[in-house]
């Protein structure tokens, strides 16, 4: 299954990229912390290690280390606008909750 983009987050994530001008892709993690337990982790991939998934979607590649997938299989990314405030936003179903201020969640 993996992880999908919504277009307007391919978008920017190709305009980062394009910005950046080398790497392979996209690499999304979760690691402990904060309230609840687990945080997004957003990054550039310049490699793909042996531990590595690769998906392919919206003209985008993403690299996932199988630790990571667990949590994120099935997530879609999305890149949202609310008044002032834009940024990434994470549409995870095996999200059993976050804390308060959103920065952190539970499996």
């Amino acid at each position: 299954m993996g992880v999908t983009f919504t277009d307007s987050a391919a978008k920017h994530i190709r305009g980062f990229l394009d910005q950046r001008g080398k790497g392979v892709g996209l690499r999304l993690a979760v690691r402990t912390t904060g309230c609840s337990g687990l945080a997004y982790v957003l990054e550039f991939a310049d490699e793909v290690a042996s531990n590595d998934e690769v998906f392919e979607n919206n003209n985008v590649t993403v690299v996932i280390d199988k630790k990571s997938l667990v949590y994120l299989n099935g997530t879609e990314l999305d890149f949202t606008k609310e008044g002032l405030n834009e940024g990434f936003k994470f549409n995870n179903p095996n999200m059993k909750d976050e804390c308060g201020c959103g920065e952190s969640f539970t499996i």
